[in-house]
């Protein structure tokens, strides 16, 4: 299992996704447990659990959480200042994860 908190929080858009590339590598048959502020870090995840204010509020992959989940949609609107980059840096936070070694291109 590999456990990644905010990997990717401080850095410019082409070096997470150079970062993104390596974890892919890495996540080869294994479970890979995200957290995560930015949508962008998050969004091609096999699940997602939105988190607020320390209770989990929705989980789904972002096609369902953007169809059932008013707090994740609220994020990807807060996101949309920088471009889609980050989510609101509030009390919410976003856990994605990817089981077998799935990868997904950001």
């Amino acid at each position: 299992m590999l456990i990644l908190d905010e990997a990717v929080s401080a850095v410019d858009p082409e070096t997470e996704a150079r970062i993104q590339r390596a974890i892919q590598s890495l996540a080869a048959g294994r479970t890979v447990l995200v957290i995560a502020h930015r949508l962008d870090t998050v969004r091609h995840a096999d699940q997602i659990v939105v988190l607020e204010n320390g209770r989990v509020d929705a989980v789904g992959t972002h096609e369902e959480l953007v169809t059932s989940s008013d707090t994740y949609r609220r994020l990807l609107g807060a996101g949309s200042g920088d471009d889609g980059q980050s989510a609101q840096r509030d009390s919410t936070r976003l856990i994605a994860s990817r089981s077998g070694g799935t990868t997904h291109s950001p």
